[in-house]
């Protein structure tokens, strides 16, 4: 795939804010800061989409490293049950996705991506409204999640598809790791965070390398955006512990909701074309 060249108008100055920014998000909702990281290299840059979801990826590295220790060390928000055999499942997926990208048609991740962030938005403001039609009991029976022949495989196999999907997206997975932990596995939100965030620090080292191998991202400004993000993804995550599952769960639907207007009027404007 023929890509084009990095644009000589983009700023240190605003790939530094967008990494500091997007660091304070994913820290805050457990790793979706390529939701904000996307769309801004998307705006100010002239990298194809393919390349831009691939130094989205290589900047969640720090992002989902440093937002992990501090809800492993500061809240203990960390569920190893359920984050081991994602995190397995995650790297598997993640050079999968990176594969699948270079392949993929533009419109159909803007679309995927608009789809993922309205059907969070409406699960997190149904539960802050206490509308949860299972009034917060995870889908899976109590006693299935004790027996590990059913924890390790359904995790492995949730780990490879949210892995590939974040691979393909560079969005860090949180989006929908942290409802799959929710929903499926009786995780409470911040827990959720804090492990969706340690699950895809290997994820997005082995999709940013397959991305850089094969063309489809910038190493030196994923590089210097992931920099600036480490420290602001430490303030974010402190801020996630310091809110209640209510607070945070509408802070999480808001910002998914805000996105995928903004993908949605993207699509409006203009016929994308294909990266193929």
């Amino acid at each position: 795939m023929a890509s084009r060249p990095e644009p000589p108008r983009v700023e240190r100055g605003q790939v530094l804010t967008i990494g500091v920014v997007g660091g304070v998000v994913g820290g805050l909702i457990g790793g979706g800061s390529g939701v904000l990281f996307v769309p801004a290299l998307d705006r100010f840059t002239t990298l194809t989409r393919a390349q831009v979801h691939g130094t989205s990826t290589i900047a969640n590295v720090p992002v989902c490293a440093a937002g992990a220790a501090v809800y492993g060390l500061v809240g203990g928000s960390l569920d190893l049950r359920a984050g081991g055999g994602m995190m397995l499942g995650g790297i598997l997926g993640g050079v999968f996705g990176a594969r699948l990208l270079a392949r993929a048609s533009e419109r159909v991740l803007r679309s995927l991506l608009v789809a993922v962030l309205l059907l969070t938005a409406a699960k997190l403001y149904l539960d802050a409204a206490g509308l949860d039609p299972s009034q917060g009991a995870p889908v899976v029976p109590a006693h299935l999640l004790t027996d590990p022949w059913f924890v390790v495989p359904a995790t492995v196999a949730a780990g490879l598809v949210i892995g590939a999907w974040a691979g393909a997206m560079g969005l860090g997975g949180g989006l929908l790791a942290v409802p799959t932990l929710v929903l499926l596995f009786g995780v409470d939100l911040h827990t959720a965070a804090g492990t969706a965030l340690l699950v895809f620090v290997p994820n997005s080292l082995v999709g940013g390398l397959v991305h850089v191998r094969q063309g489809t991202a910038s190493l030196r400004i994923g590089t210097l955006m992931g920099g600036a993000a480490a420290p602001g993804t430490v303030a974010g995550a402190l801020l996630g512990l310091a809110l209640d599952d209510v607070v945070l769960g509408v802070v999480f639907g808001t910002f998914a909701l805000t996105m995928a207007v903004r993908e949605i009027a993207h699509l409006r404007r203009t016929r994308v074309p294909d990266d193929r």
